[in-house]
């Protein structure tokens, strides 16, 4: 039983790849077509995909891996932080500070510097400071809260990282490829794979997309968390009414290009 159907993948426009001229070529095997210049993702392959990653997370969660939930571009902010919150996980969805893994322990510095700063605007310190002090202050704790804040509680390096686009999060990626911290993530056509430990073929850049994704990442580390074996009540079951065959989405696909 899959944990996400071809028709919620469809719907949500996972299948879009990248204009054919931008493609790397490492992302072929992934590919079912071309249509009007895009690339088409193979859903199938997807559907399998999303299964494998599904597992990984769950699995590690189990056993009680923290993940870092990463998507700075402006299509994934929003979902990134949202999904990781509710997964009880960490999130980076505005900078990527270079040396974020690497250079941890400086990485900490700050976040205890943003603690400190949260600490003082509660508890009446600011009051006492005078206004142009505090204005600055305020400034550092908002710069700090965009670029840390969603992993000002992590307690070290992550053991897993889901990305958004490793393509956009480069060095995040390489971060994480040098500390030998296993990488899933969505990968669209333009980008190369061999980066990535666990890959899902789909359409990075829309919404619905993103959020699709990595809601059922979410759903992967709130199941192993619990350590329940719950598949969501719409799964994808083959042989089941679901099961449309990749023809049959080319031909949805080619319809909407109409």
């Amino acid at each position: 039983m899959a944990v996400i159907s071809m028709k919620e993948l469809l719907e949500a426009g996972v299948h879009f790849g990248h204009q054919t001229r931008r493609w790397d070529p490492k992302m072929d095997e992934y590919i079912f077509t071309e249509r009007n210049g895009i690339h088409i993702i193979d859903l199938q392959k997807t559907v399998k995909l999303v299964d494998e990653a599904y597992n990984f997370i769950r699995n590690a969660s189990t056993d009680g891996a923290n993940v870092l939930f990463v998507g700075t571009k402006k299509q994934a902010s929003d979902a990134i932080a949202e999904e990781a919150t509710r997964a009880g996980q960490y999130y980076i969805n505005h900078r990527w500070l270079g040396g974020t893994l690497t250079n941890w322990n400086t990485i900490k510095t700050r976040i205890q510097r943003l603690k400190d700063l949260q600490t003082m605007a509660e508890d009446g310190t600011f009051e006492q400071l005078p206004k142009k002090e505090v204005v600055l202050l305020n400034k550092q704790r908002e710069k700090l809260e965009k670029f840390l804040g969603g992993i000002q509680d992590m307690p070290g390096l992550p053991d897993v990282l889901f990305v958004v686009d490793p393509k956009k999060e480069e060095i995040a990626v390489k971060e994480a490829n040098m500390l030998n911290i296993p990488v899933v993530a969505m990968i669209d056509t333009n980008a190369n794979p061999d980066v990535v430990d666990v890959k899902i073929p789909a359409n990075d850049d829309a919404i619905r997309a993103v959020r699709l994704i990595t809601s059922k990442i979410a759903d992967a580390v709130i199941e192993g968390r619990q350590g329940q074996d719950s598949a969501p009540e719409d799964a994808f079951v083959e042989g089941d009414e679901n099961t449309e065959s990749i023809e049959e989405i080319a031909n949805i696909v080619e319809e909407g290009n109409n």
